[in-house]
């Protein structure tokens, strides 16, 4: 793995960290412009890290390590098409009647179904390219473990729009985040955050193992 694609490894990690951490912070505080600002660059350093992992996988894992970096694709388009919208037309302009219910986040219409949809590929996306870790120490299998573990949530966010269980949840005058919907991002922050960091520390240790 030559030097230039481990600093972007590193950099990408660490700036996927620092996103998630600030989602975390803007959401307690009630930042909605900064919560959904954010997401655009975290979703963008998620690319870069998927594709510095993609770099280094053995020629017996390329075809999960590709899948992994296109789904990483996939997701930052969903999620850029997502918070762009949000940030500009739901933010900047007046909206009324059923281009807010589908336009705005907060009332759990198409494009918030669009949100679970990009981060149940993202889920996808961390599954393929866990399988393609290799671990040299311990931080590596805990890294390994949660990319495979965050898997786990593709099948929820994929299937629970389906089903109907959001409409009607957020109410036209209220227009605002549920408290369970906060508590769940949260919870999210708390078992993403770690995998920025070990990723961060996975191409670091690269680094310098190649220096020494």
């Amino acid at each position: 793995m030559g030097t230039l694609n481990r600093k972007t490894g590193m950099c990408a990690s660490a700036v996927n960290a620092f996103t998630v951490l600030c989602f975390a912070l803007f959401m307690m505080a009630g930042f909605t412009f900064g919560s959904y600002f954010v997401c655009i660059f975290l979703s963008l350093s998620f690319v870069c890290m998927t594709a510095s992992f993609e770099c280094e996988c053995a020629d017996d894992r390329k075809a999960a390590g590709k899948t992994g970096l296109v789904l990483s694709g996939i997701y930052s388009t969903l999620i850029m098409i997502v918070y762009f919208t949000q940030c500009t037309t739901v933010l900047n302009e007046s909206l009324g009647g059923d281009a807010q219910r589908i336009l705005d986040f907060r009332y759990m219409g198409l494009i918030f179904n669009m949100d679970l949809l990009g981060y149940g590929i993202m889920a996808l996306s961390t599954f393929f390219t866990g399988l393609t870790v290799n671990v040299r120490n311990k931080k590596d299998k805990a890294l390994k473990t949660l990319l495979l573990l965050h898997g786990l949530f593709f099948p929820g966010c994929f299937l629970m729009p389906m089903t109907g269980m959001f409409t009607g949840s957020v109410s036209a005058s209220a227009g605002g985040t549920s408290a369970g919907g906060v508590i769940a991002l949260e919870f999210w922050c708390l078992f993403f955050l770690p995998i920025g960091i070990l990723s961060f520390l996975h191409f670091k240790d690269r680094d310098s193992s190649k220096q020494g």
